[in-house]
């Protein structure tokens, strides 16, 4: 399932810009002319000064003024791929992982005591190095405790495997039972 020869990397381009937008948020804001404080009176009066004629020190071409179009906060930046896609995107992405090496069938990672110490170990004896993404069958509490204070490891369930993760990862640590996941996930068509 994962020898898929992939010819054209356009698909895996937009799955891994449609992940990284839509985690983006919109933070950004500026203040229209209505909203920055003050301006209230009118700076000098309509008619002979000789100076243009002016209502707000808050106007938009004023110094300390609103800003026209700027970000509303508001903005959406998401982008949506079909399901068909995003799975295509995965088995490719995993395909170019099996072709480059970086993906390896082991055994299910499966602390005892969800001690760090017991991760380290895992990660020594498999020669996991650099930024590691571990597929268990389920994520537990222990699982999870071993593995989070890790700063290059991350472990996610087959049903939630994306383009980006795969792409970044140096080693991606998978058991048999998660293949099988991982295959039925893709071809049984079953949401995640």
């Amino acid at each position: 399932m994962f020898d898929v020869k992939v010819e054209n990397h356009e698909l895996l381009k937009l799955a891994y810009d449609a992940y990284l937008a839509n985690s983006r948020s919109a933070q950004a804001k500026t203040l229209k002319r209505g909203e920055v404080r003050g301006g209230g009176k009118k700076p000098w009066k309509q008619k002979g000064t000789g100076r243009a004629r002016f209502g707000s020190t808050r106007n938009p071409i004023w110094r300390k003024g609103g800003i026209v179009f700027g970000p509303t906060g508001n903005e959406n930046y998401t982008k949506k791929l079909s399901k068909v896609q995003k799975r295509t995107a995965i088995v490719q992405a995993l395909s170019l992982a099996k072709q480059d090496k970086v993906m390896v069938v082991l055994p299910d990672f499966a602390p005892k005591n969800g001690k760090v110490k017991e991760a380290l170990k895992y990660l020594a004896d498999n020669k996991l190095e650099g930024n590691v993404l571990i597929v268990v069958k389920e994520k537990t509490d222990v699982i999870l405790r071993a593995t989070n204070n890790l700063p290059n490891v991350k472990v996610v369930r087959p049903t939630y495997l994306n383009v980006f993760d795969v792409l970044n990862a140096d080693k991606i640590a998978i058991s048999e039972a998660g293949i099988k996941e991982v295959e039925k996930w893709i071809m049984g068509g079953e949401d995640a």
